[in-house]
């Protein structure tokens, strides 16, 4: 027989507060062209994205992600030093270490909470919201903060034609805590190491250690170009239309309802022809409200469906006490689905 006390959490759990951070400066398609040969037309047609957010200097990603964390404390009514666990998901925190999730802690005044970062790519989120669940459930934490934070305007080549147009920078967050009925359904997520290649960094950091520029990429004036992301855009687009609304639909059988019990439905906001071809394939009613907020704050990977979900809030389109499907998907290849409802 086992000595160990069993755990004693909560039965359920729910996202309770949102937050969302967007950097000041907006940037049209016209400036992207300025490096392109391409057209706004083009650029519109293929992705949907208009504009899109980068950042200041100022405008690091533990600042945003602080206040993004004070909208979503703010809006769940819950005290920073109640927070359990902090943790962040992001692929543009250039520190190896510490985790950007202890600096962010502390900034807020959390007190000593179990922080941590996490690295899966656009399906970040969905990550970090299975994780903030289990906690709660287990009992290691009442509250736990999840971040999705991304600066992907430090890591996108302006000179890459199939790239430059399609990231933007920004924080989401939102707290998650204990419930009496289940908001937050069961997670379908995995990985397809095979297609990592289809996704990835165009140089990794040890290349620039060892010092042999003759590795690395050169721009047009013949100077070294700081790593970017790259992708292979007709194989990632033919797996996020085809692959994931199979991965989105397991999710609603997991969750026990069907594409009508949807009030709301929010995708990564990767690309708005992914999204509209998933809302066919899925054959979403009329009645359900989709995010598309993509067009005017493009990719922001592992921040998009927070902020995506903060939008929809804050604008009247999607209210709270709404079912949600919620699915993230990107670079490894990885995603995650899950049915919320919404604080």
């Amino acid at each position: 027989m086992s000595k160990i006390k069993p755990s004693k959490g909560a039965p359920y759990a729910r996202i309770m507060g949102v937050g969302g951070y967007r950097p000041t400066r907006v940037v049209p398609n016209e400036v992207i062209l300025e490096k392109i040969d391409s057209s706004d037309e083009w650029i519109r047609s293929r992705s949907g994205i208009a504009t899109r957010h980068w950042a200041s200097p100022e405008e690091t990603v533990t600042a945003m992600s602080v206040e993004a964390s004070g909208k979503a404390l703010a809006d769940a009514g819950i005290a920073p030093e109640q927070i359990g666990a902090v943790i962040v998901s992001t692929v543009s925190h250039f520190k190896q270490t510490p985790a950007v999730a202890t600096e962010i802690a502390d900034k807020i005044g959390s007190g000593k909470p179990a922080a941590f970062d996490i690295s899966a790519g656009c399906a970040g989120f969905g990550y970090g919201l299975t994780l903030a669940k289990g906690m709660i459930v287990e009992g290691s934490a009442e509250y736990v903060l999840v971040i999705g934070v991304e600066r992907l305007s430090d890591l996108t080549d302006l000179e890459d034609r199939a790239t430059a147009f399609l990231f933007g920078d920004g924080a989401g967050a939102v707290v998650v805590g204990p419930s009496d009925e289940p908001h937050i359904g069961p997670s379908v997520w995995g990985s397809e190491g095979d297609k990592s290649e289809t996704i990835k960094q165009t140089v990794p950091w040890n290349e620039f250690h060892v010092g042999d520029v003759s590795k690395l990429p050169l721009n047009d004036q013949g100077e070294i170009k700081f790593p970017a992301i790259t992708q292979e855009g007709q194989a990632v687009f033919r797996w996020a239309v085809f692959e994931m609304a199979k991965v989105a639909q397991q999710a609603l059988d997991a969750a026990g309802i069907s594409a009508d019990d949807l009030d709301v439905f929010i995708p990564h906001q990767a690309n708005m022809r992914i999204i509209d071809s998933m809302v066919k394939t899925l054959k979403l009613p009329e009645h359900v409200t989709v995010a598309r907020d993509v067009e005017t704050t493009g990719n922001t990977s592992a921040a998009s469906i927070p902020l995506a979900m903060e939008r929809l809030l804050a604008t009247g389109k999607a209210k709270s006490g709404d079912t949600a499907l919620v699915i993230g998907f990107g670079a490894g290849l990885v995603y995650a689905a899950t049915v919320v409802t919404l604080p």
